[in-house]
């Protein structure tokens, strides 16, 4: 039984590694990514729509992993990183790439493999040249920062050319000064270094990688904040949204009233009576303007869900 275990694990990490190149990724990803059911990529990676993104720039981090661990996704954040800018969110879809430690023969065969599929110049560049608009570029760069910088500045202006939008690696960086000249442009990272990439290879753009404790999906939602690194499965992003929407607005009306000492924290922070229900009601109502959450929005959260 042992044997035809590891037999079968050993064929599908095969199977993965086979197509986990740069290239005939499409069906792979659509076929383990199966739960999204709305647009794609070209490139087979889910297409979150951009008003998602745009509403989960205001979430938190602890209000988005406490909806994915109730969803039993447990693996999703990671922490501990070096911030270009600590006041600065990355928000978008992950377009991933794997580095392994360099092996002189493998490192031929990828580069000329990729230039026969028309890739150009270093394989470094090759999943800038992936990137559009709205995607973040997640590596997992195997933690390495001395030689082990993924970028500096002309691939960081590249990346904001390509993406709008910043980086995280699970490696270093080079040329801090340059990339904080880019405006808008943002990098989660394990360290700068004034280092060159050396001894490292692309084995994989737009494969499943791990990101420290984290693993991750082409397609997946990054939300990178101080505190950490979460990456979404895109299938949950919307309900994610909407949920922790909901929360931010339980949550200024109960600190409102708190305030104004109208209700207890036993009644607050229990369930809801029917006559705090109609007052939350009431005053969202009355402050339209400054809610993460519309009304109509609401009553669509509310219609399928409990309080």
């Amino acid at each position: 039984m042992k044997t035809l275990i590891l037999t079968t694990a050993i064929l599908l990490t095969l199977s993965l590694n086979s197509s986990a190149q740069f290239f005939n990724t499409a069906d792979e990803l659509i076929y383990y990514t199966s739960e999204w059911t709305g647009e794609r990529f070209d490139d087979g990676r889910p297409k979150v729509a951009d008003d998602i993104l745009e509403r989960m720039a205001k979430v938190s981090i602890e209000e988005a992993w406490g909806v994915l661990r109730s969803k039993g996704y447990n693996n999703q954040f990671e922490g501990n990183w070096v911030l270009l800018h600590d006041d600065q969110a990355v928000v978008g879809r992950a377009l991933t790439a794997q580095y392994m430690p360099l092996r002189p023969e493998v490192m031929d065969r990828l580069t000329e493999k990729g230039h026969e599929l028309g890739r150009v110049g270093a394989m470094n560049s090759w999943p800038i040249d992936a990137l559009q608009q709205g995607d973040v570029y997640v590596a997992d760069g195997f933690g390495k920062v001395v030689d082990g910088t993924l970028i500096g500045d002309n691939l960081g202006n590249a990346i904001y050319a390509n993406s709008g939008n910043g980086v995280v690696f699970d490696a270093g960086s080079r040329d801090m000064e340059g990339l904080a000249d880019i405006e808008g442009f943002n990098a989660f990272v394990r360290g700068f270094d004034p280092s060159y990439l050396m001894e490292s290879m692309l084995m994989g753009i737009n494969v499943p990688i791990r990101i420290g404790r984290a693993t991750v999906f082409p397609g997946d939602v990054v939300l990178a904040k101080q505190t950490g690194v979460l990456f979404i499965p895109a299938h949950l992003a919307e309900e994610l949204v909407d949920r922790a929407e909901f929360i931010m607005l339980r949550d200024m009306f109960g600190h409102e009233m708190l305030k104004k000492g109208v209700y207890t924290p036993g009644e607050i922070d229990g369930r809801w009576s029917d006559d705090i229900k109609q007052a939350f009601l009431d005053w969202v109502e009355n402050n339209p303007d400054e809610l993460p959450m519309s009304k109509a929005e609401l009553d669509k959260y509310l219609k399928d869900r409990t309080w």
